[in-house]
């Protein structure tokens, strides 16, 4: 297959701080100011064409000159403004204890923009943290109950720095172990990790700190410290004194007094609680340790769009040979150039000329150094190439299709919105495996019964019948699988919807603990109400044969304490790239309806 022709004009993108800003000139002149400055200028230039001129092209040059030259100082007091914005920023201190700093209003222009806004935390540590990290000055962290009964880990997650636990905070997780939930095994592994700890200890080692490194782990270079004694602080009247959060806010204040001049922060994954310790002056930030990524925007798409001058820079030595894998016949480039060390193995690339040449896509199968090998795709998009009747409607659900029927690909992820096909793909590539191929034995669905809203109560009957209300989605997909099966008839259909019915098992995660699947199609929806643990403990089901699918929307998590930096579907896709039997694809159109897509967009 030779390659496609060069593009002859490169196609330029415009980068994102290009585009024009609407409206940052404009208000400006419409203030008194600037009317006041810009008076005297007007007159001046009517005076100027009022005088006798010969010639009216001399005329309109004094004109023009006159506004070109006089009009310099009007932009001042824009010019002006972000510094008196600014200044507050660079001067900003932490706000001194009893002393309630006014709030300033916020400017129009400041405001972000509604459709471009995003909840991810700008600055996760406080003040107090960052200026210790600026001094270098080894900090003490009160963590609050929460904290431990998200991350058992949690306490030797915090480095060098030493570690304070209030006795409120044992105390709530006395209260919260016991059960089958997810929380109360948590408050029993961290009550086990403390019983460790202390073993062997005499009381002034629980007195001066137990090293956190006692137990194996070298990453925890700090003490952690218990609360020995009865510690009062000034608290507003307000507030109720037997509120366990209250007890804990006087312990961070009662430790700030007693260690003066080393900065002490309260930890919380509960966002009034932090809110309430920042209203009494206290430090408090959120546990940001388990996030894989601060801005998500960062996270790995498994797509990267080649330069313009990619042939003209790597095309010098290429090797070209054809391979045929899996009944496929594919092309293979070898190219050497300065682009390569950005890539990673598995990465789909593609190269869309603008001058109407023919596009390029691709995908990255091997990298050494400068060197890679690169593999032209199927293309699924032509009927011919169908998987059980489905196409792929744009780029994206391409690349999806040729990780999906890749059987040397044996974990996929998949992102993107509402209506970007990832269950439809997935099950379509899964029952054309089992079913045709016969690549696999069946297909085990599963997915987090976390509500959205209410939850409806206790299920009756069997566990594929208890699962079977979540399930929903795959039911509406195997309608639309089976509705392209219309050879056969009524009996047909029922016929084939009775033969995939049985090659489907719908499995709840709660009984996954211990179990090995060989030879199957495993689908895992709805992946970004896991957590990473939870993500690790079905990952690692895979037995010989097992392909793995993780589908999902960081966008739409309803498992509390989890966000788009900590999910479980973020630490799988950060972790398995560059894997070269793994792959990963961002669907970025959504191809359901026109209602649906309107519907992404504004709301």
């Amino acid at each position: 297959m030779p390659l496609p022709k060069l593009p002859s004009k490169p196609a330029t993108i415009l980068a994102t701080q290009d585009y024009p800003t609407a409206g940052a000139a404009r208000p400006a002149t419409k203030t008194p100011a600037a009317k006041k400055m810009a008076a005297p200028i007007i007159e001046a230039a009517i005076a100027e064409v009022a005088k006798p001129v010969r010639n009216a092209a001399t005329k309109i040059k004094q004109v023009a000159a006159l506004m070109v030259a006089k009009p310099a100082p009007a932009p001042a007091p824009v010019a002006a403004a972000p510094a008196v914005v600014a200044a507050p920023a660079a001067k900003a201190k932490p706000a001194a204890k009893g002393k309630v700093t006014p709030i300033k209003p916020v400017k129009q222009a400041e405001q972000p923009h509604p459709a471009k806004h995003k909840a991810v935390e700008v600055q996760l540590k406080s003040s107090a943290s960052r200026a210790a990290d600026q001094r270098g000055i080894s900090k003490l962290f009160v963590l609050d109950t929460n904290v431990l009964m998200h991350d058992p880990s949690s306490l030797f997650r915090f480095e060098e720095h030493d570690v304070y636990l209030p006795m409120m905070t044992l105390e709530e997780l006395d209260n919260h172990k016991k059960g089958m939930t997810e929380v109360a095994r948590n408050a029993r592994q961290v009550s086990r990790t403390l019983d460790a700890l202390i073993s062997n200890t005499d009381d002034d080692a629980i007195e001066h700190g137990i090293l956190l490194s006692k137990l194996g782990n070298k990453d925890a270079k700090g003490r952690l410290f218990f609360q020995t004694r009865l510690q009062s602080a000034d608290l507003p009247a307000g507030l109720p004194v037997g509120k366990a959060d209250n007890q804990i806010l006087a312990v961070v204040r009662s430790l700030e007094s007693e260690q003066e001049g080393r900065p002490v922060v309260l930890v919380s994954k509960d966002i009034n609680m932090r809110i309430k310790a920042r209203a009494l002056g206290l430090p408090a930030e959120d546990y940001f340790n388990d996030h894989v990524l601060e801005d998500t925007d960062l996270l790995y798409s498994g797509i990267v769009q080649l330069p313009d001058d990619f042939w003209n820079k790597h095309g010098k030595d290429m090797e070209s040979w054809q391979e045929s894998k899996n009944g496929y016949s594919s092309t293979f480039y070898r190219v050497t150039g300065p682009f390569i060390p950005s890539l990673l193995v598995n990465q789909f690339i593609y190269l869309e000329p603008k001058n109407g040449e023919t596009p390029f896509y691709g995908q990255v199968k091997q990298i050494n150094g400068k060197t890679a090998v690169l593999q032209t795709l199927r293309d699924f998009s032509h009927t011919k190439n169908n998987v059980w009747g489905v196409t792929a409607r744009n780029r994206e659900q391409n690349f999806a299709l040729n990780l999906l029927m890749n059987p040397e690909c044996d974990f996929v992820t998949l992102l993107g919105q509402a209506g970007t096909g990832k269950t439809l793909l997935a099950l379509a590539a899964g029952l054309a495996q089992v079913l045709e191929t016969k690549l696999y034995n069946e297909i085990i669905v599963t997915r987090v019964t976390v509500p959205v809203g209410e939850d409806i109560g206790f299920l009756p009957g069997t566990e594929e019948e208890k699962m079977s209300p979540w399930m929903g989605a795959f039911d509406d997909n195997l309608e639309v699988l089976n509705k392209s099966d219309s050879d056969g008839g009524e009996w047909g259909r029922a016929a084939t919807q009775d033969l995939i019915r049985s090659r489907i098992k719908i499995k709840s995660l709660n009984f996954m603990r211990g179990r090995t699947f060989v030879n199957k199609f495993l689908i895992i929806d709805e992946a970004q109400n896991l957590t990473p643990k939870q993500v690790k403990t079905l990952v690692t089901r895979a037995g010989p044969g097992t392909k793995i699918l993780c589908l999902g929307n960081i966008a739409q998590i309803d498992t509390p304490y989890l966000t788009e930096g900590s999910s479980g579907l973020t630490y799988v896709v950060d972790r398995f790239k560059g894997w070269t039997h793994s792959g990963h694809v961002t669907l970025a159109r959504g191809e359901r309806s026109r209602l649906a897509d309107h519907a992404s967009e504004v709301l």
